[in-house]
Order: C-alpha cells, then structure tokens, then sequence
C-alpha cells in the first residue's frame, strides 16, 4: 500500500536517504570557515569533516598564509582529520566544503578514504565532482564516493562572488 500523504525522504545519488537537516547544519559551519579564509584575505572556502556526529577535521584556503599551493581548505581538513582519527584511512566520514572540490582535492578525498561529500557551490572551472570531471565516482578507480550537491549552494556561491568582486574593484583603483 502506498502511502501518499508522506513524502520520502530525500536520497544521494546511490539512493541512501540523506539526513539534509545534518547537512544544512554543517554547512553552515563550513561557511563559517569560508568566511573566516576571507576575513584573512583568502579565498572564501571552508571545508569540515565528520564521523558520526563529531567534527573530525576542519579547514579553510591558507595558500595565502602558509605560500603552499595545496593549502587548499580540503587538504587541510584532511590532515587534521587522519591526525585526529591516526590514521589516513578516513573511513565512515563525512567531507562537508563550500566549493566543489578541484582535481588535487578530489585526488586526496579517493585517497583517504572517504565515503561521502557534500558540498554547496559548483565550481565550473575547476570542479572535479561534478563541474568538468566526475572523478568521485569514475569506475576506473579503486574508491568512489556518494556525493551530495548543492546544499545551501546560493550562499556559499554569493560569498565567493563577493569576494571576487571585491577583488575586481580594489585592482581598478
């Protein structure tokens, strides 16, 4: 019997329900950590991860800061993470980032493991989930990962636009 009166629950595209009140909830501290990198004058993207309920690992762009090319907000919160956890081997994490990952980060997401990533604003230039390859969940390679998009995409893409913006305008002066 079906019962029509009930909505199903929202799934990733491997048809696992999504908890999307936990998403929006930690994306809204990734965002935080974007804000953070543009406070110190960085790219607006903030990454966290998490096992279970408990934030494993957390980062925002720092290439600015440390002059490291891949002090992306990924590549930080996962080294944080596998610190955290003593071992590379993210398993039964979860990767929450502002920005879709680029090929270096999506790289390292495969690497370490992990089996889920949620991120907000696609990144048509870079991106490596979605955008320009599908590196996640490419059958060639030895791990995939379910991925969710778009959650609170509209605010995670306008801070990155007020940041380039701004940008534009301060090399106009």
């Amino acid at each position: 019997m079906i019962d029509h009166g009930r909505i199903p629950p929202p799934r990733d595209d491997h048809g696992a329900a999504l908890d999307t009140d936990a998403d929006v909830q930690f994306m809204k501290q990734a965002l935080g950590l974007a804000v953070r990198a543009m406070e110190e004058d960085e790219v607006p993207v903030g990454a966290l991860i998490v096992r279970g309920q408990k934030i494993v690992g957390m980062g925002w762009n720092q290439r600015e800061a440390l002059r490291d090319p891949t002090a992306h907000a990924e590549m930080v919160a996962i080294t944080q993470a596998a610190a955290s956890l003593s071992s590379w081997r993210l398993e039964g994490c979860t990767l929450y980032v502002t920005l879709e990952p680029c090929p270096m980060c999506a790289g390292a997401i495969l690497q370490s493991r992990i089996p889920r990533v949620v991120y907000g604003a696609a990144d048509p230039k870079a991106g490596a989930v979605d955008s320009l390859y599908r590196l996640l969940d490419d059958p060639r390679l030895n791990h995939r990962c379910t991925v969710t998009a778009g959650v609170m995409a509209q605010d995670c893409g306008a801070l990155l636009s007020h940041f380039f913006k701004s940008k534009r305008a301060e090399g106009k002066k």
